[in-house]
């Protein structure tokens, strides 16, 4: 029986053109180059060296990103029906690497926490900061640390009246929180589902769950629209998603998860899944804001007013009624410290920071940000107006790329929306903009933060969009000539280039 098995097996990889010896080696060296980028993203992970040596820290993340690419490229000879195994068991992997440590390089997570922690106490986050005296009771030794064990990384002095030192892990621990209602809910969530004294580790195994989730919804989406599978390996298997998502546990993996489904929904016909893809769009906006930016992306190609609002009403009602409950219960603004986030981070102010640094490398500080504006305006409405309804993912990579190089931010985590954009559009050279995103985040102790080290990696990032997008367009470029596992056979793509598969 089995030896008939194998015949047949065999028979159909020969049918399809495939050696089978070379099948199985491509999928043995895959596997072998997921297993190495899974040991030293554990080693990576495991590294405790930001305040000391973030430059030696940007090492383990260089050979990571190494390992990863090494890994796509193996997986170009995996036969399709070793595919979706072989790319779920790597996205398995390199998650569980993320839960080996505590968050490593942000201290984010512990926000997080507090939050939950305060709201399962029937108290409006918004309402207070974490130092303040009405809180007191919520403490313990766990985010607010005492006497020796203050000393540390990532602890900031907090008043407080008595001989010994008192001290949190939270960030900021004297502002408001800034984040909208989902995400708040899910800090609740989470808190109220912990067992006592589980600290960081639920909220890694939330965001590993969710992370893992959008690798199914990517998956999903792919094989509807008949595209390449191996797509879904840019977010599976991508350094940055056990990094930030995982390890770090960042609450963008939330947002990351209804953008991808939302979008899949609005690429679909009929104005009833449109209309549930701008809801489930509004939870993402409603979970980080920055999902706001893939809307003109949903809108592509819309020619009627009708089809816009069946987009655009239901994400606006869902942002703006996920708000109620916190604004009924809250004494102060919901809006916390957002504003006071955007002065700190020198959003308003480009001569402060590693903002906008490629613009400024051309113009006047002050055109800095109005031209970025008139940029991404610019790309959103050839979008809207050009890009394929089909295919809404390709319209919001190109603005969300854009808007990212030219913004040049200084915080990785926020490509997290980017790379899952990549997996459904296929278009690879668009992850420079994340790794520039990891260079800036770890070099900037290096440098001081200056803006020539965002110019610079921003800039070779930009230079690879470019010329891939370029070398794509060129006359001579292979194209398939039949429909192939990277072809969407009901949606002819305005763009054939970038499929892990050979063309």
């Amino acid at each position: 029986m089995r030896d008939a098995q194998r015949h047949f097996q065999v028979r159909s990889w020969n049918a399809a053109g495939v050696n089978p010896r070379t099948a199985l080696t491509a999928t043995a060296l895959t596997a072998t180059a997921l297993a190495a980028l899974t040991a030293v993203l554990v080693l990576t992970i495991r590294y405790d060296g930001y305040s000391t040596g973030p430059a030696g820290l940007f090492g383990w993340y260089a050979a990571c990103w190494t390992l990863f690419a090494g890994a796509l490229l193996a997986l170009r000879r995996v036969p399709a029906a070793h595919v979706v195994p072989l790319l779920v068991a790597g996205a398995v992997a390199v998650t569980l690497a993320g839960l080996v440590a505590p968050p490593r390089t942000s201290t984010d997570a512990y926000r997080y926490a507090w939050d939950g922690r305060v709201q399962s106490a029937g108290i409006s986050p918004y309402d207070h900061a974490p130092q303040d005296p009405e809180l007191v009771p919520l403490r313990d030794t766990w985010l607010f640390p005492t006497g020796a064990a203050c000393t540390g990384q990532n602890r900031a002095l907090i008043p407080h009246a008595g001989p010994a030192p008192h001290c949190t892990r939270i960030n900021r621990p004297a502002v408001h929180t800034i984040y909208p209602p989902v995400a708040e809910a899910y800090f609740l969530a989470v808190d109220g589902l912990s067992p006592a004294g589980a600290r960081h580790k639920p909220l890694q195994i939330g965001a590993g769950l969710l992370s893992l989730g959008v690798t199914g919804a990517l998956l999903l989406i792919l094989r509807r629209r008949g595209q390449d599978l191996r797509r879904a390996a840019y977010w599976a298997w991508c350094p940055a998603v056990p990094i930030e998502a995982v390890n770090n546990a960042h609450v963008d993996v939330l947002g990351v998860l209804p953008a991808v489904v939302g979008l899949g929904l609005v690429a679909a016909h009929g104005p009833t899944r449109r209309a549930a893809g701008g809801l489930v769009l509004g939870a993402a906006i409603a979970t980080k804001l920055m999902p706001a930016i893939v809307m003109p992306g949903a809108l592509s190609g819309v020619r009627r007013v009708r089809d816009a609002a069946a987009v655009l009403v239901p994400a606006a009602a869902f942002t703006l009624f996920s708000y109620l409950p916190y604004v009924l219960l809250s004494h102060d603004s919901v809006f916390g410290y957002l504003t006071g986030y955007v002065d700190e981070e020198g959003y308003d102010d480009p001569s402060a920071g590693s903002r906008y640094a490629l613009l400024r490398l051309v113009l006047p500080d002050s055109w800095a940000v109005p031209v970025l504006i008139a940029a991404v305006a610019g790309v959103s409405l050839h979008v809207m107006r050009r890009g394929d309804p089909r295919r809404p993912w390709s319209g919001a990579l190109l603005v969300t790329g854009w808007a990212f190089a030219l913004l040049t931010p200084g915080y990785s985590w926020y490509a997290l929306l980017l790379i899952a954009l990549v997996a459904l559009d296929g278009r690879w050279e668009w992850l420079g903009v994340a790794l520039a995103g990891a260079a800036v985040y770890l070099l900037g102790p290096v440098f001081g933060y200056e803006a020539a080290l965002s110019a610079t990696t921003y800039g070779i990032a930009v230079l690879l969009v470019l010329v891939a997008s370029a070398v794509r367009r060129w006359p001579g470029a292979t194209r398939p000539k039949t429909p192939g596992p990277g072809t969407d056979r009901r949606a002819p793509s305005a763009h054939t280039g970038g499929d892990l598969s050979p063309t």
